[in-house]
């Protein structure tokens, strides 16, 4: 039998056509004919038939397949045609049995024919072999597999009808390969070298006006339909001919026949319209003139351009290539090494290439890579020349494709970063901002469509993640649609499910760019990249990662390295170690939670959420405890915690502030994603536990928005203790921005649901706060009255730090009511209970009680003790506290004497009171900064007390009202 694949699929048994049968059958030998002779996976033949989506049958139907070949060959006396191996199905053939095999023998003949200078025969054979094809490679069989193989089939039989035009036009046969040629072009007008060779036919046979239109027409085409000019080869020519370059002549037989080997060009067509990118040329340029300066001080110069998948890297490199080409006068090397897809190129497979590219025949290139390796070197030990390596993989895929010596160069891009070649230096390639992102849709698209529709355009760069490759398709999806508008696709990609379908166009896709890499990850690489979307937050950390895939701290670690080296996350801000964030990018984001959808399962996607909101809260807490020295002043949530080792918990969290401000997002982001999820106790213990946070760096939107979501969720679940919880830290909200009624309100409707659930404790945490809202009306009496009795709660339940809180608010109205004795009584004791349970937030508000009394009762010590709060509150990072502390140091420098140290301090604590929309803080510094300048300038004093006046009317506190009338009384009675 014969088997014919060079055209329609055939198969031939004595002479006669026999019938393959079904479409399944016929793509079921296609797959089995492209590997003939090879063992083929079943999973390969249920691919062929059915591509990424099988239906359950799949391999019976294959299997049904295979048999019905069988039977239809065994019927020709061929039974063991097809064998059974351990996963699969080998078709068995002689050599001459295929045509493929035929083909692809007589193509090697033919080049090495073509190596000893035996052209006469080398092109006989090359004739021989482009004879076998009858059309198109598997012409008529529907399988995205099988397609592709025909695609790099059809690429191989280009290139061997060039190769033997190249010799024919060597031996003088231009005439006679016009019209073969002129067809070719029309078939294929991007293949620069077949109209090379059919311009340099032209002209040799004396039409060099044809020849010169053959090249515009085809500049036209590349201009008006991929916006590309010609490549440089091609430019050449063009003015070879039109100089009538006698080099463009054919050599003399004295010249032995043949013309002398050219240095070689192998770049591809730099881009027209290239943009941005000047640091990372300019940075490129730096390192390859300093080595060619002085080649003797420095190894060859390497430059790595690592990035993520569409990021642009090729397009980078090849036109940094072509600004550095004149540099370079021996040549530029250029290969794709395919990085880690099935088409992987080796190291020994490009040596081979760039070997012929230097002149070395076939036969006399070495056979193994490390002679390839010293032959390579040779060749280019005297030669300046510019070599650049396309998508690499690894190290040891570039390593022997490193010249000898500094006067050549080497540029490498790849996803990961290649840290292993020495002396590399790295330019890495991110996305783009986006001035140039619009910049590159006005050239693709046209910029009077870009301009008309600016807004549209910068939203659509926006959802393409500014990702090159995103802006390209995007662009040339509008300039092959001029009747689109920029808003009609942008309403495209908005829907996140489509965006990937949208970002397609002429066999350019982000999804298939990003599935590159992705399917070369191992498979727990893979299920956290999927995983990574369950969280919803713009950035995270390691812990995030242990959490969603339930393991250990160093293996989550592990993997995220793993990710970060393709390129698939990247780092994030300056934080190093186990505080190291990372983020993805918006594309990969939109991938990743495709493959989230699609292979894992909902239970196990509800229990990545679980873990991973108990690990945050855990922290959470963490850090709250590390703030007030225990578990104090909060309500817990009953919400179950993910374990992480503690030693672990201890060093993410410290400092626990920094921690918090890290995490703000992820926080607010988590309390969202807990309610929207049924995740009650999550949503409210998380929001309630982040007021540390939000109190002490006076983020009220936050605290506002957290508490909304987490009231609206425990109210829709009936949960009458995050209800209390919520309502509790809504009323501190509140008393923070001096809204006291309302704050009232809140507070009340806590206490109701804790006396309904029996918590003392909650209660008197309540009565607290209600207690404050007392003393800021004035209220003594009722204020001292809560206090005192809530003061036995906490000392029952040895809660020490919410007993010193209470001593030093009871401490602060004797203060306001004059009787400096019984305050130097409480804030002793006071210091004394929040120094044992190591509170630092509360132990500066005790301090700033003591320097409160000491300034009333005019004692030195006000200053120091004013200092200590001020470097308490400055470690711990809280401005709030430390604009406090500030307005304390000013006030004991002016009682002190120490007028300009005052005014500075003064001066700070209004700058930030002014930026955290702290109005009691900014009235009381008005209120000393107006005693200040009263000796020397009253008119600038009663500016200052007005302005108190005004922020004390608006957060309503009448006993600093009173003060600052009477202050203003006595400079104007009237």
């Amino acid at each position: 039998m014969e088997f014919l694949v060079l055209g329609t699929l055939e198969v031939l048994a004595g002479g006669e056509r026999l019938d393959l049968g079904s479409q399944r059958q016929r793509t079921v030998l296609a797959a089995l004919t492209l590997d003939a002779n090879r063992a083929v996976r079943l999973d390969r033949l249920v691919e062929a038939l059915y591509g990424e989506d099988p239906p359950s049958t799949a391999r019976v139907q294959v299997q049904i397949c295979v048999s019905a070949l069988r039977r239809l060959f065994a019927g020709h006396g061929q039974p063991a045609a097809i064998v059974t191996e351990a996963h699969g199905y080998r078709l068995r053939l002689d050599d001459d049995q295929l045509d493929l095999h035929r083909f692809e023998a007589a193509l090697r003949e033919a080049r090495r024919l073509r190596d000893l200078r035996r052209v006469e025969e080398a092109v006989a054979r090359y004739r021989e072999a482009a004879a076998l094809w009858r059309g198109p490679a598997f012409d008529g069989v529907d399988s995205r597999l099988v397609e592709s193989a025909a695609a790099r089939l059809a690429e191989r039989r280009c290139t061997a009808v060039e190769e033997c035009v190249e010799l024919e036009l060597g031996l003088g046969r231009h005439r006679e390969l016009i019209d073969e040629l002129t067809a070719l072009v029309a078939e294929q007008p991007l293949r620069s070298r077949l109209l090379g060779q059919l311009m340099l036919a032209l002209y040799r046979s004396g039409r060099q006006p044809e020849a010169l239109d053959a090249y515009r027409a085809a500049r036209r085409h590349l201009v008006e339909e991929l916006g590309l000019e010609p490549g440089e080869d091609l430019r050449r020519l063009e003015h070879a001919i039109l100089t009538g370059d006698p080099q463009l002549s054919l050599p003399s037989p004295e010249q032995g026949g043949e013309p002398p080997l050219p240095a070689p060009h192998l770049l591809p067509t730099d881009i027209a319209d290239f943009t941005g990118r000047s640091a990372q040329l300019d940075a490129i340029e730096r390192q390859l003139t300093l080595a060619a300066q002085d080649a003797s001080r420095f190894a060859v110069p390497v430059v790595v351009m690592p990035g993520k998948p569409g990021v642009g890297k090729t397009t980078l490199a090849v036109h940094a290539a072509h600004r550095l080409a004149a540099r370079y006068p021996d040549g530029q090397l250029f290969a794709d090494l395919h990085g880690r897809n099935s088409g992987q190129v080796s190291a020994m497979q490009v040596l081979e290439r760039f070997l012929r590219a230097l002149g070395v025949p076939g036969a006399q290139i070495p056979t193994t890579l490390d002679e390839c390796a010293e032959r390579y070197r040779a060749l280019l030990s005297n030669r300046r020349m510019l070599v650049v390596l396309d998508n690499a993989s690894s190290e040891s895929q570039v390593r022997p494709l490193v010249p000898g010596t500094s006067r050549s160069a080497v540029m490498v891009t790849s996803r990961g970063r290649l840290a292993g070649l020495p002396g590399a230096v790295h330019v890495d390639i991110d996305v783009f901002d986006a001035a140039h992102s619009v910049q590159l849709l006005s050239r693709v698209v046209g910029a009077d469509r870009i301009e008309a529709e600016s807004a549209s355009t910068a939203q659509l760069a926006e959802l393409c993640g500014h990702l090159p490759l995103a802006l390209r398709i995007a662009g040339a999806r509008l300039a092959a649609r001029p009747h689109w508008s920029v808003d009609q696709l942008l309403q495209r990609l908005v829907i996140e499910t489509r965006r990937l379908d949208e970002l397609k166009h002429s066999g350019l896709g982000v999804r298939a760019s990003i599935a590159l890499t992705y399917d070369h990850l191992a498979p727990d690489a893979q299920r956290l990249l999927r995983l990574l979307t369950v969280p919803e937050v713009p950035h995270f950390s390691g812990w995030v990662a242990a959490a969603l895939l339930d393991t250990a701290l160093p293996d989550a670690q592990d993997l995220l390295d793993e990710l970060a080296d393709a390129q698939l996350v990247e780092t994030s801000g300056s934080s190093r170690g186990e505080s190291t964030r990372y983020r993805l990018h918006d594309l990969i984001r939109v991938f990743a939670r495709e493959r989230l959808l699609q292979d894992e399962t909902a239970a196990a996607r509800d229990a990545a959420l679980g873990r991973y909101l108990g690990a945050l809260l855990l922290l959470a807490g963490a850090a709250h405890d590390a703030m007030y020295g225990g578990d104090f002043l909060r309500f817990r949530s009953p919400a179950a915690l993910y374990p992480l080792p503690p030693a672990q918990v201890r060093r993410l969290v410290d400092p626990p502030l920094p921690w918090f401000e890290r995490e703000r997002p992820v926080l607010v982001a988590a309390v969202r994603h807990a309610a929207a999820a049924g995740l009650v106790e999550h949503c409210w213990g998380l929001a309630r536990t982040a007021v540390t946070l939000f109190e002490s760096r006076n983020y009220l939107g936050d605290w506002r928005e957290t508490h909304r979501v987490a009231l609206a969720a425990a109210t829709e679940a009936g949960d009458e203790r995050g209800q209390a919880a919520t309502l509790y830290s809504i009323g501190s909200l509140r008393i923070v921005e001096r809204r006291f009624d309302e704050a009232l309100d809140a507070l009340e409707a806590a206490r109701t649901r804790l006396e309904r659930l029996g918590d003392e404790q909650g209660v008197a945490l309540v009565e607290g706060h209600i207690a404050f809202v007392d003393r800021m009306h004035g209220r003594y009496a009722e204020a001292t009255e809560r206090y005192l009795r809530i003061l036995t709660t906490f000392r029952r339940n040895e809660d020490l730090v919410a007993a010193a809180y209470t001593l030093q608010n009871l401490a602060q109205i004797k203060l306001e009511q004059g009787d400096l004795e019984a305050a130097r009584t409480l804030l002793p004791e006071a210091l004394q209970a929040i120094r044992r349970a190591g509170s630092a937030r509360v132990e500066a508000q005790v301090l700033h009680r003591l320097g409160e009394l000491h300034l009333q009762a005019q004692e030195p010590q006000a200053a120091y003790v004013f200092e200590q709060a001020l470097a308490v509150v400055r470690e711990l990072g809280d401005p709030v506290g430390e604009a406090y502390a500030l307005l304390g140091v000013g006030t004991a420098g002016l009682r002190g004497g120490d007028l300009a140290g005052a005014a500075a301090a003064l001066r700070d604590a209004r700058r930030l009171a002014r930026d955290l929309g702290e109005r009691l803080v900014e009235a009381r510094v008005c209120m000393v900064l107006g005693e200040l300048a009263a000796g020397e300038d009253p008119a600038l004093a009663v500016t200052e007390w007005r302005r108190a006046l005004e922020l004390l009317q608006v957060i309503r506190a009448p006993a600093l009202e009173a003060q600052v009338m009477a202050l203003l009384a006595e400079v104007d009675p009237g």
